[in-house]
């Protein structure tokens, strides 16, 4: 009973972490919405690099936005692996909040290697085609309320919006405000879980801050914000499989440790695991992936198989590029699993 209360305490604190920072990345994504990209199209450098830059943010924002870019035709498909291989995903959130310095690390590492291997691809495949290419939409999430900025899009009239009390908004905030406290009074630290890093109290109160800040937007945004934006897409979309993937993931860490010894068998054939990371990379969806991120932050699997895991998938960002253009996903998975375990096998064997 107690293992089963040190696991759910952790998966609340990491599906707390991420729900915060999934919060303030919504309010970024509506701020940004409505900004042209015709200008990329005359600079492979600046396409391939903004492509890169999107895949960055953590979550499907950044790569849902390339792959449209990619799909009509304003991007070109090394711009599109460049955003494939920068982007980890819903699990960068899981991974910040567990392995903040590693996180950090695998940033710092796909970034560069991204640039390059976008710009190697488009020197290769000069064209690739794409299935609405020279059409003027893009398949971005807009609605009437979210085209004018953030003020209009966000907030509105804040005075009005704070007076209202939905159900929606009403959770919202006493989930935001719950999980502040229990950050604020050291409710979530767990000090003997080696996996539990976010038990530091100074950086316990930095998210405590920042989930201040989140409840302060949620509460002075407008009801369709609230509603289709952080509701409808975080709320409902991402937290339960999230929070359930973690559960699950630390839940067999703690239970595999001491009763079947995950440690030894990973020891013993942890070059099979790297491939097997590698393999489910080739899973377009957000949740599998969470087993090496467990497996590492738990010190039984090596940083080569958290890379090659991290390099060959991409959550559920592919999702779109797959329903438009199945030719351009084998192709982009079959090139990130070549390179991925390619690298992945050289640090393995590195010893890391």
């Amino acid at each position: 009973m107690e293992v089963l209360f040190d696991v759910l305490k952790n998966s609340l604190l990491i599906t707390g972490l991420v729900m915060v920072m999934m919060l303030l990345i919504e309010y970024i994504n509506i701020h940004s919405q409505g900004r042209s990209f015709e200008r990329l199209k005359g600079s492979r450098i600046r396409q391939i690099g903004l492509a890169a830059l999107l895949g960055l943010i953590p979550g499907c924002i950044g790569g849902f936005a390339a792959v449209s870019l990619y799909t009509h035709g304003i991007l070109p498909f090394g711009a599109l692996m460049a955003m494939m291989i920068s982007t980890v995903g819903d699990e960068a959130f899981v991974l910040f909040a567990t392995v903040p310095r590693t996180a950090l690390l695998l940033t710092a590492i796909l970034f560069p290697m991204a640039l390059w291997v976008g710009w190697g691809v488009d020197k290769l495949i000069k064209s690739h085609p794409v299935p609405f290419a020279g059409k003027d939409h893009y398949a971005l999430h807009q609605h009437d309320d979210c085209q004018h900025g953030i003020h209009t899009a966000i907030w509105g009239d804040w005075k009005r919006n704070i007076k209202i009390f939905s159900f929606k908004r009403v959770i919202l905030l006493l989930t935001l405000l719950a999980f502040v406290l229990a950050l604020g009074f050291g409710l979530l630290e767990h000090e003997e879980h080696e996996a539990a890093i976010f038990s530091e109290q100074w950086i316990n109160l930095l998210f405590a801050l920042l989930g201040l800040f989140t409840v302060v937007l949620t509460a002075m945004a407008n009801e369709h914000f609230i509603s289709e934006h952080l509701w409808g897409h975080i709320i409902l979309k991402h937290l339960p499989r999230i929070f359930l993937w973690t559960f699950g993931a630390l839940l067999f860490i703690a239970v595999g440790l001491p009763y079947l010894h995950i440690d030894l068998w990973v020891a013993q054939n942890g070059y099979f695991i790297l491939l097997v990371a590698a393999l489910i990379g080739l899973i377009p969806e957000s949740g599998p992936h969470l087993i090496f991120i467990a497996l590492f932050a738990s010190g039984v699997a090596p940083f080569s198989v958290l890379f090659t895991s991290s390099f060959v998938q991409d959550g559920h960002t592919a999702l779109p590029l797959l329903a438009e253009s199945k030719k351009a996903f084998v192709k982009a998975k079959a090139i990130k699993f070549t390179i991925g375990l390619t690298l992945g096998s050289l640090l393995y064997f590195c010893g890391l």
